[in-house]
């Protein structure tokens, strides 16, 4: 007999202008009068003073206001030490480290959470995973999806347009890791979650159709990345949203004397995949000519000697994790593609 599976998805879900500033409003109808705010150590104070501006016009207490300045295990624990037993909800306010933080304690409290993004670099915030360092080597471990997403449209625009970007590559990975999933069962057997894979399919498309950095391109890409972290939470791994191209950047955030943000390391991983593949690197090009992401990447290249240092390491990252790297020695083809494909030449030195 066919077993139920019981998934937790976001229940609040706010996607508008000034949203920031009824975070106390979303919370106080939850009846989460005593939280514990946790927030990204350079956040702008006005952003931060809007939070708890709204929390205080609400009348929800804010127990503990903690400021996250790196996503380490060791932070996390120290937080989860400092959350008062009368807590009701978690909230986690700011970019990926904050989010992370708030993500892995709210995990280890079993409270509710609730994540503000100020920022779409990558699909994270609404992640059933966080993304921490234990002992200086990155892991990806599990935690609480959110029971609410609020996330301000005008705030995310006003964010440094690299961190933009950095979500456009996110974002664009689920081509490859969707193919890459496939190629899995093919070669092994490893089942496919066929709504998982076509919800995370179709986010890609969604934005494809309208790319542009303003208020609407800010709610279809929020969206996105938001629907993409559901979709893991629904056949319960990364499957749907991380292939190859992620198995590449992790390796350079190991080996890269620079490693940079996520989702730029992601997305030129994932249109050097899609060559290996075979499949949409027209698709994935058009997305990032439309959006300035070769632009960005070209006005501060990558060494390409550290890409193949990682290329060839990628494959050993995660153990029994099948993807077109697993399927034959790709790294003569990776060679060839860095050094004469048109759109990575200028990405690298």
């Amino acid at each position: 007999m066919m077993q139920t599976k019981q998934v937790t998805i976001p229940a609040l879900v706010r996607v508008k202008k000034d949203a920031l500033d009824r975070v106390g409003i979303y919370a106080r109808r939850q009846q989460f009068t005593r939280i514990v705010l946790l927030y990204s150590q350079d956040l702008l104070p006005a952003l931060l003073a809007r939070v708890t501006a709204g929390l205080a016009a609400e009348k929800v207490e804010i127990l503990q206001q903690l400021p996250v300045s790196a996503a380490s295990f060791e932070q996390a624990v120290e937080f989860f030490r400092q959350i008062p037993s009368t807590t009701h909800a978690i909230i986690g306010v700011g970019g990926g480290k904050a989010l992370d933080i708030a993500k892995y304690v709210a995990f280890l409290t079993r409270l509710p959470y609730m994540a503000a993004p100020t920022s779409l670099s990558n699909d994270g915030f609404c992640s059933p995973q966080s993304s921490l360092t234990i002992e200086d080597r990155r892991r990806s471990l599990p935690a609480a999806i959110p029971f609410g997403v609020v996330l301000d449209t005008e705030v995310c625009l006003r964010a440094p347009e690299i961190l933009w970007l950095s979500g456009v590559g996110d974002l664009a990975a689920k081509l490859t890791a969707v193919a890459d999933w496939k190629l899995a069962f093919h070669a092994n057997g490893e089942q496919v979650d066929d709504f998982a894979a076509l919800l995370s399919d179709a986010t890609v498309f969604q934005f494809i159709a309208r790319p542009l950095r303003d208020s609407e391109g800010v709610k279809l890409l929020g969206t996105a990345l938001m629907l993409n972290g559901i979709a893991m939470a629904l056949c319960g791994s990364s499957r749907p949203a991380s292939g190859a191209e992620h198995l590449i950047s992790h390796a350079l955030d190991s080996h890269s004397a620079r490693p940079r943000l996520h989702g730029l390391q992601v997305g030129v991983a994932t249109y050097l995949v899609s060559r290996l593949q075979n499949q949409s690197t027209d698709l994935i090009a058009g997305l990032f000519e439309a959006t300035g992401f070769w632009r960005a990447i070209a006005a501060d290249p990558f060494k390409r000697p550290e890409w193949l240092d990682a290329a060839r390491i990628a494959p050993t990252i995660k153990p029994g994790f099948y993807t077109v790297l697993s399927a034959r020695d790709c790294m003569p083809e990776i060679e060839r593609i860095l050094a004469t494909d048109p759109l990575l030449r200028p990405c690298f030195v």
